[in-house]
């Protein structure tokens, strides 16, 4: 197990000491702002190179932690080389920093190294052991099966990004190929499926679920009856509040328990949540209360798989930008898939998608960006039909970009399996 020191010296150099005693291989010990340079500027020269070169070899950074030394494009760095990142904070500050970007665990700046050696043997907070060795080959189609989400939460900052309508056109996705598909509507501000599908929003929906979850009744035979089909999509939809009065109803705990026994009932269940993360009630009031927010939180932090939406223009970047932070904070190691709507030249100019992938990837650190691009017309159609966009419209650029997201970020199995019944009818005709 290589581990690489980026602590100023001289506590790095006691470390890494106490590390070689401990039984630990250290590659190298440089000082905390060593990474920084290596990924913001990309320094030349034979002490870079050797910096480079520890980090490739490493399996965990062991990194002194301030707001100067740990950022986005720290964090990019070393997720690139496949590097866990272990952070020594001397104040509560730094330690907040190191939550933002979900960095686990955040230890002391003078830790024991015998206590460091202990975390660096041990998994990471997604069960992931540290030393590549132990990463295994690549998931084969039928383990990925196994491995597929199946509480699926679609987030997006605010600013109406079109979380609603990605999490409809990605429930009709999954459900194709025969795959029973939850669609549920935890927004607790502004719900909006029933609407947009031409749902009677006075249907027990959600709320129900909820209400029956807590009393311990909620099954799959429940779900069933208290659910709306989608037509013939293989969707069931579990509609919002009808007014934005009756957030209370949806409660973290509930929330969470409905969202479990969503698991028994469905392949898949794509939650679509509201924008705000903030937990200003906590501040405000030391009372265990209704909290407004936390609905989406409870919902995120409940998922195996978060999209995050963001805007393809340059105001909806930004707000991504800045919500991205929470929203890591909040979820820990749950992974996201970012997706990118309503791509269009006109707001970005020339190379668009290169434009977004740039802006994210220096300013997030986020480098798989998928994109939908943007198609009014078929959105007006299927809003004026109250239909979802694959349905109304099933060669719109935005279902294909909805279909080539899920093969390639979300289900791959659900490609695949789609491209070889395919092939399978092309092979029969053929003959």
């Amino acid at each position: 197990m290589n581990v690489l020191v980026a602590v100023d010296a001289p506590v790095g150099d006691d470390l890494a000491a106490g590390l070689r005693r401990e039984g630990i291989a250290v590659v190298g010990v440089v000082e905390a702002s060593a990474l920084l340079l290596l990924a913001d500027d990309g320094a030349l020269g034979e002490e870079a190179e050797r910096i480079a070169a520890a980090l490739t070899s490493a399996d965990t950074v062991v990194l002194g932690t301030t707001r100067r030394t740990l950022t986005a494009s720290v964090v990019a760095l070393c997720d690139r080389s496949a590097v866990r990142i272990i952070a020594l904070c001397e104040r509560s500050e730094d330690e907040r920093i190191a939550a933002a970007f979900g960095v686990d665990p955040a230890l002391a700046l003078d830790v024991q190294p015998w206590r460091l050696a202990e975390v660096i043997a041990s998994p990471g907070r997604d069960g992931v052991p540290s030393s590549r060795a132990d990463a295994g080959a690549p998931p084969t189609p039928a383990a990925a099966v196994a491995s597929s989400p199946k509480v699926i939460a679609v987030w997006g900052p605010g600013g109406a990004p079109g979380r609603s309508t990605i999490a409809i056109e990605l429930a009709v996705e999954l459900a194709r190929g025969g795959r029973h598909v939850g669609l549920v509507d935890a927004d607790s501000h502004a719900p909006s499926i029933a609407l947009l599908l031409g749902m009677a929003d006075e249907a027990p929906g959600f709320a129900a679920a909820c209400r029956q979850a807590e009393l311990g009744g909620l099954d799959a035979r429940e779900l069933t009856r208290i659910s709306a089909p989608l037509s013939r999509t293989g969707v069931d939809v579990l509609t919002g509040i009808n007014r934005p009065s009756r957030w209370p109803e949806l409660t973290a705990a509930r929330v969470a328990a409905a969202l479990t026994s969503c698991r028994d009932w469905a392949d898949y269940t794509v939650v679509d949540v509201a924008a705000p993360l903030e937990r200003d009630e906590e501040i405000v009031s030391d009372l265990d209360g209704p909290r407004r927010n936390a609905a989406t939180l409870a919902a995120l932090q409940t998922a195996d798989l978060v999209v995050a939406v963001a805007g393809a223009d340059p105001l909806g970047v930004s707000r991504f930008l800045r919500a991205y932070p929470e929203l890591r904070a909040t979820i820990g190691a749950t992974p996201v898939a970012v997706l990118a709507n309503r791509l269009r030249p006109g707001a970005l100019g020339i190379d668009a998608r290169g434009q977004v992938r740039r802006t994210l990837d220096r300013f997030g650190g986020i480098d798989a960006v998928s994109f939908v691009p943007s198609d009014p017309r078929s959105a007006d159609a299927a809003l004026l039909a109250a239909r979802p966009i694959a349905e109304v419209s099933p060669r719109s650029p935005i279902a294909l970009g909805v279909r080539r997201f899920v093969g390639e970020s979300v289900a791959p199995t659900v490609e695949l399996r789609t491209r070889s019944r395919r092939a399978l009818r092309v092979g029969r005709t053929a003959a």
